[in-house]
């Protein structure tokens, strides 16, 4: 999609309903559907982090997405496709600020450059016990991005195209930190597998985009 074009669908993405946990369950694996379940009452105690999905144009004025492969360590998310974002600090004050400061720090984009457009949905992330508060934020030009040493392994620019194909969507086999060799929904893009956590917020904000783009 141009970026011209997303820009006038900006208003619409503010304003329609969120598609909440079932559009998120579209992309779950079937253990976290049942997690899910119980997921009110686990937030109300679990971690709090907060993440930013960064659009932005590129180059040739098409609209994208930046994703982050994260460096190997001993985690449970280890290696894996994430949007940037992190754990949130006392001195934040509100998840919003800890979604913008985390982003400047994992891929250099500056914090007073972001217009945040919405937050969406908040998930739960059984294995690291963390509450994720996801935001849909929006740059107004082409960033450098400048990759966290000691937590951005590589970042991944993926076109709106792409997100919003479904030809992306694919089913994987995978041996997780809690299951050995199970199926599990995700997203295929730039050439990795996406899928958990970040599959399930992914799943949302191509839903409002869809809604959006639809009326």
């Amino acid at each position: 999609m141009n970026f011209d074009n997303f820009k006038k669908i900006l208003p619409k993405i503010t304003k329609i309903p969120l598609p909440g946990i079932s559009s998120q369950l579209k992309m779950a694996p079937s253990m976290r559907q049942e997690a899910l379940e119980n997921m009110e009452e686990c937030m109300k105690t679990a971690r709090k982090s907060a993440v930013m999905a960064l659009f932005y144009p590129n180059k040739a004025n098409e609209t994208t997405i930046v994703l982050i492969l994260r460096k190997v360590y001993k985690g449970v998310h280890s290696n894996q496709v994430g949007f940037p974002g992190g754990k949130a600090e006392l001195e934040d004050g509100t998840l919003e600020v800890t979604a913008l400061r985390e982003t400047e720090e994992e891929v250099g984009v500056q914090q007073n450059t972001i217009e945040v457009i919405r937050k969406i949905t908040a998930t739960y992330i059984p294995p690291s016990n963390f509450t994720v508060q996801p935001y849909i934020g929006v740059l107004h030009y082409t960033p450098m991005f400048i990759p966290q040493e000691s937590e951005v392994e590589a970042i991944l620019e993926v076109s709106l195209h792409d997100l919003l194909s479904e030809a992306s969507t694919i089913e994987k086999e995978l041996t997780t930190s809690y299951a050995t060799s199970i199926k599990v929904p995700a997203f295929y893009l730039n050439n990795y597998v996406v899928w958990g956590a970040t599959a399930m917020m992914l799943s949302e904000v191509k839903d409002i985009i869809l809604e959006a783009s639809s009326n």
